[in-house]
């Protein structure tokens, strides 16, 4: 029996899909549920899983756009699986002696490959006229067809020289980016042209956070199994920001102005198809132990290529935090259709005044890109020095002034 093997909708909205690799070759058995290809739609990677056990044929190669519900592949389920252990142990021994014989007789050195030379014959009449319009010698440049001629291939790669041949490499590679990728971009140059995107900046100490990471990171982690980073204390400093400063937890539809009473975090993280940025669902509602194991979650996840379009769909603000490359300040994008998002940055010992002394402290510069259209400056001020205040004082505005409790110790 042949099984039809056709694209599963991955989502709402979803009309086609990118075959991004085939992890089985045309002809191989596959087992049901192995994984036999990688399919890329506008908001995610998936994997493709057998329907049946048997010899699979390919339909699409990689690169292809396919329609959900095409044919993709087919399976002949009534092919018997290889026995590979059989077909190795069925020699004889009259040919094992023979295979010792021919190792035993020096095979012949083959001869050695032509160097690559420069071009020694008149370049093909194609690959000469591509050279005058680029206005290169023929003599300049390295000849890889029959006796070091140049060839049209040649002539196209080459680049006029700035100076003098150094002999180093001068290689490219042109590969298509995964729909994914080309989504992503899509996404972001619409945020830059479609909305009126301004960034504001501000430093925040987070000394008081250190001295409660220091004091009780090892004993949250020995009773909940997780660490007690920072995206927890900015993920807490944000949704209290939102509730004071509401109109940045909102985003325009048209003529109208959407604003939500719920804080649906997304979190920029990074994966192996590239940045995605799945949601902390009601992260209003979460204590500091549900944030940072749903931020574990996500991010293992996003890591193995297993988020999904449910998980990335949503959100009313974006956290992005950039520091843990290394970056010191940034403008980040707006993750239309929100309103807001706000970068964090590497943090730096620096000195700084306090009550009139000069101190060292951890210091980290804070950025929040806003659409000006629904946000003024006002609010958009307002909400980063709250998220300041929030980092600054952390036991009092973040935890009621009981940490024990509100790490749930």
């Amino acid at each position: 029996m042949i099984l039809e093997m056709k694209v599963p909708s991955p989502g709402e909205s979803i009309k086609e899909v990118e075959i991004a690799t085939w992890l089985v070759k045309d002809g191989d058995y596959v087992e049901k549920d192995q994984a036999i290809a990688e399919v890329d739609s506008d908001k995610a990677t998936l994997e493709l899983p057998a329907e049946a056990s048997g010899i699979i044929t390919l339909k699409a190669e990689e690169g292809d756009a396919v329609a959900v519900g095409a044919v993709v592949c087919l399976i002949d389920t009534s092919a018997a699986k290889p026995n590979a252990v059989q077909s190795q142990t069925s020699e004889s021994p009259k040919t094992e002696e023979k295979k010792v014989e021919e190792k035993k007789t020096e095979a012949p050195k083959a001869a050695p490959a032509p160097e690559k030379s420069y071009a020694t014959q008149a370049p093909s009449p194609a690959a000469k006229k591509i050279l005058n319009e680029k206005n290169i010698q023929p003599t300049d440049i390295i000849g890889t067809g029959k006796g070091g001629r140049i060839t049209k291939d040649d002539a196209v790669n080459a680049v006029p020289s700035m100076g003098t041949p150094t002999g180093g490499s001068r290689g490219s590679e042109r590969s298509k980016l995964s729909m994914l990728r080309r989504k992503v971009a899509e996404r972001l140059v619409s945020a830059k042209n479609e909305t009126a995107m301004l960034t504001t900046f501000n430093e925040v100490n987070l000394t008081n956070v250190n001295k409660l990471r220091s004091e009780y990171k090892e004993v949250f982690k020995d009773k909940h199994g997780l660490s007690l980073g920072f995206m927890s204390f900015f993920t807490k400093a944000v949704t209290r920001a939102l509730k004071l400063y509401p109109d940045v937890n909102s985003m325009i539809d048209g003529d109208y102005k959407i604003a939500y009473d719920f804080c649906d975090i997304s979190v920029a993280v990074s994966g192996p198809k590239g940045l995605m940025v799945p949601v902390v669902r009601n992260a209003e509602t979460l204590s500091f132990r549900g944030i940072e194991g749903e931020i574990k979650r996500l991010a293992i996840r996003a890591r193995d290529g297993q988020i999904t379009v449910d998980d990335m769909t949503g959100g009313t603000f974006t956290i992005s935090n950039g520091g843990v490359f290394g970056s010191m300040l940034s403008t980040p994008i707006i993750n239309p259709p929100q309103s807001g998002i706000l970068g964090m940055h590497n943090i730096i010992e620096r000195p700084i005044a306090v009550d009139g002394q000069v101190v060292i402290a951890p210091m980290m510069y804070v950025a929040l890109s806003y659409d000006h259209r629904i946000i003024d400056g006002r609010e958009s001020v307002g909400f980063l020095v709250a998220i300041k205040e929030g980092l600054e004082n952390p036991a009092e505005l973040l935890m009621d002034n009981n940490p024990k409790k509100a790490l749930e110790l």
